[in-house]
């Protein structure tokens, strides 16, 4: 997957609007817009859309600290970028935006079950206590996926825009 000199700097940038996002929502507590843009940047960039996944997982940790929480983000957002990956490319136009959005509620409400192994890992807990892990963070985990599917609605709109910058040409 080589990068041109312009993807590198969009995959970048891509990747900061991520972390601003998440900076900016975090007075909502599991209200983002982390799935919606690896959604976006997924089904534009593909493969590639790794790079500015990637670029958000670093940024979080530089800025939060490389800590427990931190684990997991190396494996949970690519759970939701493989989702992607799988769908069809060729979904029918009045079943797209659905589809996304509920690719991306569902990463939402398994969120807390994604995340539990690397905290069973971390932290010593056997079967039973990653199961009261996950069974205690369901509540969080409804809000999660129900703010992923509303805030999807802005899912279609981010694909199109990417779509429009992508084709500027620059001298």
């Amino acid at each position: 997957m080589k990068l041109t000199t312009r993807e590198t700097a969009v995959f970048g940038m891509l990747g900061a609007v991520m972390y601003t996002s998440k900076i900016i929502m975090e007075v909502a507590p599991n209200i983002h817009l982390i799935g919606v843009l690896i959604v976006a940047y997924t089904v534009v960039y593909r493969k590639k859309a790794l790079y500015p996944i990637y670029t958000y997982v670093i940024l979080s940790g530089i800025f939060a600290g490389f800590a427990g929480w931190w684990i997991p983000y190396l494996y949970i957002w690519t759970v939701l970028w493989g989702l992607v990956m799988v769908l069809p490319e060729k979904i029918p136009d009045k079943v797209r935006p659905l589809a996304y959005m509920s690719v991306c509620a569902l990463h939402g409400f398994l969120y807390g079950t994604l995340y539990a192994p690397a905290q069973a890992a971390l932290y010593g807990l056997d079967l039973k206590g990653m199961a009261a892990w996950i069974i205690a963070g369901l509540p969080w985990d409804l809000v999660h996926g129900v703010s992923n599917f509303f805030c999807g609605i802005l899912i279609a709109p981010i694909i199109s825009a990417l779509k429009r910058c992508s084709q500027i040409k620059f001298k």
